[in-house]
């Protein structure tokens, strides 16, 4: 296994529709495997393959240290097929760092996918779970944590993103 590099903003990997992954072969399997251990050595809960530069619908999820009751999981071609309610939370992206925002999500959702046996799966979820598991499809889809917030909040984001580049040029 290894720890893979997570792609920051702005990346253009991070802007694009994921492609649908057509065979579970051992290349998925252990893409899967190394995005477990990235998002643990992050200390993230949820990854999604194109954060770590490989355009495939593949997620991985572990909210556990937030809600002790879920187990790990990772889904192949994950897609929402019911939602409810409303939800704010306080929400963070490794691809976005130092990017820390309120987001509206859906309070429930359920989705489904394949899992990594290869097997058709559909997963429930509701608070952190199913804000998880939209805020990795979002990252599937092309859809960051900046899309959400509101046109104010993310031009100061890039602001100070373009002003620590500076500095770091400068230095």
């Amino acid at each position: 296994m290894a720890i893979l590099e997570i792609l920051k903003y702005p990346h253009p990997i991070l802007k694009k529709r994921c492609e649908k992954v057509e065979r579970l072969d051992g290349e998925v399997k252990r893409l899967i495997k190394n995005m477990t251990e990235t998002m643990y050595h992050a200390n993230g809960v949820g990854l999604a393959a194109c954060q770590v530069g490989v355009p495939k619908r593949v997620i991985v999820v572990d909210v556990s240290p937030i809600d002790p009751e879920q187990d790990y999981f990772a889904l192949i071609n994950p897609e929402v097929i019911a939602e409810e309610g409303e939800i704010e939370y306080e929400e963070g992206c490794l691809s976005v760092p130092g990017c820390s925002e309120k987001i509206k999500r859906f309070q429930k959702v359920r989705v489904k996918g394949v899992s990594e046996e290869g097997r058709e799966v559909e997963i429930s979820g509701e608070g952190i779970l199913a804000i998880a598991l939209q805020h990795e499809i979002d990252h599937l889809n092309g859809v960051l944590i900046l899309d959400r917030m509101s046109r104010l909040k993310r031009d100061l984001y890039r602001t100070r993103l373009k002003k620590e580049r500076r500095k770091e040029e400068d230095d």
